[in-house]
């Protein structure tokens, strides 16, 4: 080989091997996961050169399923944000967000993107360069979503030539360009307040749109209901949307911001407000409600249809809760006994006690938060004194399956006999009763729904815990006002007698838990005082039935001194001695007690955190507690990991912790809170389901803490 042919080959080698590596110098190492894989992307097709544009875009790959969001997310979620770090005199733009699509998540919709995203932000340069190449920082968070929510962020550097064309991207960006809203100064829109409706007058739309579907994004966030559809109707080249209001909105703007979408096709729609609204009212807070943190939860956003919605889901659900079965088994049992005609009254009567029931308690409940107390979904079980009167009905109730007495003989004769005139009064009976003994339980949807339900109006959370209880109440419903479903209960039979002494045990396992609850509470000595009281409210019911004022007065006798005896261990002495107690357990198992200032060190340590938020009332809670976070693959993760666990015990009353629910837009136990190491209180956690499984469990702790 000649000189110069060797020279030919050596060049030809460096420019291949220049050109390869030319396309380094305009993206950045990517940042991945398990969900998602980001990088940061630059494009100058004139040269890094002084008064040109130079564009960067933070590129999100997800994987399938998974979505980021939209500046305006919808109803829950986060959008992207990018805080750049810039040479002097450059000047970043905000980002030129691409038109959204409509992410469904059961009764939500949000607003987001899957597949490959390009974020593009303008970039002047300025007259003068520094000298040099352009070293560009970009700090990056977004939070992406399936099943679960992951809060995600990236460190991203590229270094540029200065003056060199970068258009190893240019695909890309035109991509993102054509995928930008059309903005033209023909399109223009006005809108007007009728009732709880916004009325959009839309013109100058392309032509090609005329009497299609559009789909409504509002850019602005606390706005528009999201889940509900909006009305569109076309009148030759003017389109006008009905687009319903927020329940809480915020102050209603002079001018907003919209995107129009109608198939892949979107525009740019600025409208001009006519008129205006109020902010809606939100819960009032008590006095000693602690200041709002900077992050907030998607559910208080969560409007009143979707509420109403996931409070019947919820509802619906908690009849499979471990703590509703043993009321729930007296009600089927009902149903088998009953006639058609009775059935129905039953139904509508049970349907009326539950309802009036957990409105009841829900106004009790708004009332004293409204009052200053802190305290949420489940408050009345963190009373002693209500776990031991529960205690004490389950007890009669059991004595009552097991015949030692029946209601009508122990009944005045003309009271007995109102009553049998009136048996619908038994079914809003064990309507009221489901009520009581279902509070501890939290279904599926239930938290997300009852944290909702206390940031609306008093009006509208009476509503959605009316429609918990019309979902459960439901089931019941159907059977009585549906032929086909009656057909299939088992005939009246001799089988009844037995399986009614049968149900007396569930009855006496629950008073075994409530005993239980109330030792936590209180400590040994409280539960061997109610048992002590059990014990003779047993007594005083046989000694009724004997017969005869001298048996009688023993058994009241016997009842007064037990109960005189028994009271004053049924109050928390200080110390809170049911959870000290409780402490050493936990921490045998690893765990730790809950504070905000034991989490604020472990994050600022650099350690992951999980959060039990618990009560020793929560059924809910207990099952988790057994299962999912006993299992040996969930505890050799969390060590694996080095995860810091903290349980938040909430079965006494504790304003901090309910001061940490609401922070989290929940109102009762259980929650489960992951938190990734180094975060603040700015930082939203992964928020797991109420009932957990040792793989969701795994999955989320893979999700969020693998690098």
């Amino acid at each position: 080989m000649t000189f110069h042919a060797f020279t030919r080959w050596a060049l030809a080698l460096v420019l291949l091997g220049a050109s390869a590596l030319a396309p380094a110098q305009e993206q950045s190492a990517p940042v991945k996961s398990l969900q998602a894989a980001a990088r940061l992307l630059a494009h100058a097709p004139e040269g890094v050169a002084p008064g040109k544009t130079l564009w960067l875009g933070l590129e999100i790959e997800h994987a399938p399923h998974w979505h980021t969001y939209w500046k305006n997310p919808g109803d829950s979620g986060l959008p992207t944000t990018l805080n750049w770090t810039l040479p002097a005199g450059l000047t970043a733009g905000e980002i030129q967000w691409p038109a959204p699509k409509k992410l469904p998540l059961g009764p939500m919709v949000n607003y987001g993107f899957e597949g490959t995203l390009l974020l593009p932000v303008a970039v002047s340069l300025p007259a003068t360069l520094p000298a040099g190449p352009l070293k560009i920082d970009l700090q990056a968070q977004w939070l992406v979503c399936k099943d679960v929510c992951i809060p995600e962020e990236g460190q991203f550097s590229i270094t540029l030539p200065a003056g060199t064309p970068l258009t190893a991207h240019a695909a890309a960006f035109a991509a993102a360009q054509a995928a930008q809203p059309l903005t033209s100064p023909s399109i223009k829109a006005e809108a007007r307040v009728s009732g709880a409706t916004l009325v959009v007058r839309a013109e100058g739309l392309p032509a090609a749109w005329r009497g299609r579907e559009v789909a409504y994004f509002a850019a602005d966030a606390g706005v528009i209901d999201h889940a509900q559809r909006e009305q569109a109707e076309w009148a030759g080249e003017v389109l006008t949307l009905k687009v319903p209001l927020s329940p809480n909105r915020s102050e209603s703007p002079t001018a907003m911001q919209a995107v129009l979408t109608q198939g892949p096709e979107a525009v740019a729609l600025p409208v001009t407000l006519v008129g205006g609204w109020a902010a809606a009212s939100s819960a009032p807070a008590g006095p000693e409600a602690p200041p709002v943190e900077p992050w907030q939860p998607p559910a208080p956003s969560t409007g009143l249809g979707l509420a109403l919605v996931l409070a019947f889901l919820g509802g619906l659900l908690l009849n499979l809760m471990p703590c509703v079965f043993p009321v729930l088994s007296l009600k089927a049992f009902s149903l088998v006994q009953e006639e058609a005609g009775q059935r129905r009254i039953g139904a509508i009567a049970y349907t009326v006690g539950v309802v009036l029931s957990f409105v009841a308690l829900a106004g009790l409940l708004l009332a004293l938060r409204a009052g200053g107390e802190q305290i949420g979904w489940g408050f009345q079980l963190q009373t002693p004194w209500v776990v031991a009167a529960l205690a004490a009905l389950f007890t009669l109730i059991a004595l009552n399956l097991f015949g030692v007495f029946e209601v009508a003989l122990a009944l005045p004769g003309h009271v007995a006999g109102w009553r049998a005139e009136r048996p619908w009064l038994d079914q809003a009976a064990t309507g009221v009763l489901s009520v009581a003994i279902a509070s501890p339980c939290t279904a599926p949807f239930m938290g997300a729904a009852l944290g909702a339900a206390l940031a609306l109006p008093a009006w509208q959370a009476l509503a959605v815990f009316a429609s918990l209880g019309l979902g459960m109440a439901a089931p019941y419903a159907l059977i009585a006002f549906v032929p086909a479903l009656a057909r299939l209960l088992p005939r009246p039979g001799a089988w009844m007698a037995r399986v009614r002494t049968l149900l007396a045990f569930p009855m006496l396992a629950t008073v075994l838990w409530l005993v239980w609850v109330l030792g936590v509470q209180t400590g040994i000595d409280g539960a061997v005082a109610l048992l002590v009281l059990l014990l003779a409210v047993a007594y005083a019911v046989w000694a009724w039935t004997q017969g005869g004022w001298g048996w009688r007065l023993s058994g009241a006798v016997v009842l007064g001194a037990a109960g005189l005896w028994a009271a004053p261990s049924f109050h928390q002495p200080d110390g809170a001695p049911g959870v000290s107690n409780a402490a050493p357990k936990a921490q045998a198992a690893g765990w730790q007690s809950w504070s905000p200032e034991a989490q604020a060190q472990a994050l600022a340590e650099g350690k992951p955190v999980f959060v039990d938020f618990t009560a020793a009332w929560c059924i809910s809670c207990q099952y988790n507690k057994r299962n999912a976070l006993a299992d040996a693959a969930v505890v050799a993760d969390f060590a694996q990991r080095g995860v810091v666990l903290m349980r938040a015990d909430w079965t006494l009353r504790d304003a901090t912790i309910t001061a940490e629910l609401r922070r989290l837009g929940r109102s009762g136990v259980p929650v489960y809170a992951l938190y990734k190491p180094g975060a603040t209180s700015s930082d939203p956690p992964v928020l797991l389901p109420e009932i957990l499984s040792a793989s969701g469990v795994r999955e989320a702790l893979a999700a969020t803490l693998n690098p």
